[in-house]
């Protein structure tokens, strides 16, 4: 385990919503922590709490209760956009579906975020380009989303979420829009990714197969983080 301590640890984290009379606690003193280059399946049925544990995570929510720690800043304090900063340099974000930009090729959905942080268009570009290429889509740099397959498009989506070099990755159903093949290599890539850069992983699945393969499996049980087997 990495000696530095987590690269992410939620620490007694709260996290409630108001329906009318009606307070569902979705986290109750919710402990989770992950480390670097360690990947963990996040597993339970849709309503469990899984997108609303990434959401504060990936300082997208603020909790109602506790900390988030972000490489060990606590962030619970933080003006919105000292936030904003460490989701753009820290946290990437996968989701179900890729979001790519339509109008702009595969190479610039992964440039501009790399652009936006202030890398010269030049290396925003070279670096894009090593990136795809290295999960697998060198033939495919100029195509635009509509001209890729629903894996092509998803890798391209992980490919901008890893562009800037974040120390944690979340990712919100990753392959539920795809087919078991496309599936598989999918979350090969993703993995691979992981390993290779020791980013710290956090992947909402439904699909125990991956989750399987993955370093840990955690679960939300009464609004806490439990460890499966």
């Amino acid at each position: 385990m990495n000696d530095k301590g987590p690269a992410l640890f939620l620490q007694a984290v709260e996290r409630r919503y108001h329906q009318g009379e009606t307070t569902l606690e979705i986290l109750s003193e919710a402990e989770f922590a992950v480390w670097p280059g360690q990947s963990v399946a996040l597993i339970g049925p849709s309503g469990a709490g899984k997108s609303t544990l990434l959401h504060v995570a990936g300082l997208l929510e603020h909790p109602d209760g506790g900390e988030v720690f972000i490489e060990g800043v606590p962030t619970s304090t933080l003006s919105d956009g000292e936030r904003t900063r460490i989701r753009r340099t820290e946290i990437g974000f996968v989701y179900q579906f890729h979001h790519l930009l339509g109008e702009f090729s595969a190479l610039e959905n992964v440039v501009l975020p790399q652009m936006i942080r202030g890398l010269p268009r030049s290396e925003a570009q070279r670096r894009a380009g090593d990136l795809l290429s290295y999960l697998g889509l060198k033939d495919r740099l100029h195509h635009r989303p509509a001209e890729l397959s629903g894996g092509e498009q998803q890798r391209v989506a992980i490919a901008r979420a890893v562009a800037n070099a974040p120390r944690i990755l979340l990712a919100d159903e990753p392959t539920g829009n795809l087919d078991p093949r496309t599936s598989e290599h999918v979350f090969g890539t993703l993995a691979q990714l992981v390993r290779a850069s020791g980013l710290a992983a956090v992947v909402a699945t439904h699909n125990m197969d991956l989750a399987q393969r993955m370093d840990r499996r955690v679960t939300l049980r009464d609004g806490q983080v439990v460890e499966m087997e």
